[in-house]
C-alpha cells in the first residue's frame, strides 16, 4: 500500500520550483559560458587585467575587500549605462553581478517567513531593476543605492504579506493576521507610529544593528558626518529601549517579539531619562515611568534630521516638516 503524500497547504512554498532569482542566476550562467562570454574591457578600469574580463570574474573582483570603491563605482556605472542603452544581455549581466547582494536581501527578508517566498524574491528583483534605470551615477556607492532599492521593495512585499489573512486548508478563508514572529523591523515601525522614533532613526537602527552594515557606510550613503549618525543612533536607541521596556509591562503574553528586540539592544538606561521621565499609574494603581518621547535634534547643525535647513522660528506656528 502506497503512502499518501502530505497535503499541500495554500501559500506554502513548493519544493523544487525555481524563483525569480534562481532564473536570473541560470540566465547569467549562460551569458558567461562558452568561448564568447559577455565581458568588459579591463583596460578601461584600473586594477582589472588589460584584457576582456567576463562578468562572473568582474563580480568576484568587485566583491574582494581589497577592491577600491572608485573601481567598484566605475564598473557599476559602466554596467548601468550598458543596461540602459543596450538592455537584454547587459541587464541580465548587471543582475548577475549583483546576485550575491540580492540573494542576501531575499534570505534575510524570508528567513522565518512560513509562506511561499517567491513573491518577495520577485519584488527584490523588481526593485533592483527599477533602480537600475533610475539611479544617479554621479554620487559614489552606486551598488549600495541599488541594494537599498531592492531591499525596500522586498520589505514592502513582506509587510503586505504579514498583514494579509492567513490561508487555511482546504481553501482561502478569512483569518486573523499571523503574529510577526522574529521581524524586529515591525517593532521599529510600531515605534515610529507611536512617535518614539522618526523614520530616519528607525532606518538607522534597523540597518546598522539588524543588518551587517557599518555605521560609516550608512553615514556616507546619507551624506552626513559620522559623529552625527553615531549621536543620533545612541539617542534613538535609548528612547527605543525605554519604550520597549514600558510596552513589555502591558504586552500580550503570546508576544515574544517586543522583549526579544529590547534584550537584543541591551543598552544601559540613560540618566537623563531617569530624571526627566513622567510618572503615571497603571491599572493596578502602581506607579511606573512614562517614557519622555523627545526626538533627536533637528537643527541644521546635526545634518541628519534637518536636511540642512535653518532651525524653525519658535514664534511661527507649527507646520509640517519639510522632510522625514
Amino acid at each position: 500500500m502506497t503512502a499518501k503524500p502530505p497535503p499541500h497547504h495554500p501559500g506554502a512554498p513548493e519544493e523544487g520550483r525555481p524563483n525569480s532569482l534562481d532564473i536570473a542566476r541560470d540566465a547569467f550562467a549562460l551569458l558567461v559560458a562558452g568561448p564568447h562570454p559577455v565581458a568588459v574591457n579591463g583596460r578601461l578600469f584600473p586594477g582589472l587585467p588589460d584584457q576582456m574580463v567576463p562578468l562572473n570574474e568582474v563580480r568576484d573582483r568587485l566583491l574582494a575587500r581589497r577592491c577600491p570603491q572608485t573601481v567598484r563605482d566605475a564598473v557599476w556605472a559602466h554596467l548601468v549605462l550598458r543596461s540602459r542603452t543596450e538592455g537584454g544581455s547587459w541587464t541580465v549581466g548587471a543582475v548577475g553581478v549583483a546576485l550575491p547582494a540580492l540573494n542576501s536581501i531575499a534570505a534575510r527578508l524570508t528567513d522565518r517567513f512560513l509562506a511561499d517566498p517567491a513573491d518577495i524574491h520577485a519584488e527584490v528583483l523588481r526593485g533592483f531593476l527599477t533602480a537600475l534605470s533610475e539611479v544617479d551615477l554621479r554620487p559614489p556607492r552606486i551598488m549600495l543605492r541599488l541594494r537599498w532599492a531592492a531591499y525596500r521593495s522586498g520589505h514592502r512585499a513582506l509587510s503586505e504579506a504579514l498583514a494579509g489573512p492567513t490561508p487555511v486548508a482546504p481553501g482561502w478563508l478569512s483569518a486573523p493576521p499571523r503574529p510577526p514572529w522574529a521581524h524586529p523591523d515591525l517593532v521599529l515601525a510600531r515605534a515610529v507610529t507611536d512617535g518614539v522614533l522618526t523614520r530616519t532613526e528607525a532606518e538607522l537602527i534597523g540597518t546598522t544593528r539588524l543588518e551587517p552594515m557599518a555605521l560609516s557606510d550608512w553615514a556616507a550613503h546619507r551624506r552626513v558626518p559620522l559623529w552625527a549618525a553615531y549621536k543620533t543612533r545612541k539617542r534613538a536607541e535609548a528612547r527605543l529601549v525605554a519604550y520597549l521596556r514600558e510596552q513589555a509591562l502591558d504586552a500580550d503574553p503570546d508576544d515574544t517579539l517586543t522583549p526579544h528586540v529590547a534584550a537584543s539592544l541591551t543598552l544601559p538606561q540613560s540618566p537623563a531619562l531617569e530624571q526627566g521621565s513622567l510618572s503615571v499609574a497603571d491599572r493596578a494603581g502602581r506607579r511606573r515611568r512614562k517614557v519622555r518621547r523627545r526626538m533627536s535634534k533637528t537643527d541644521s547643525d546635526t545634518g541628519v534630521q534637518g536636511c540642512g535647513t535653518p532651525p524653525r522660528d519658535p514664534r511661527r506656528p507649527e507646520e509640517e516638516p519639510r522632510c522625514a
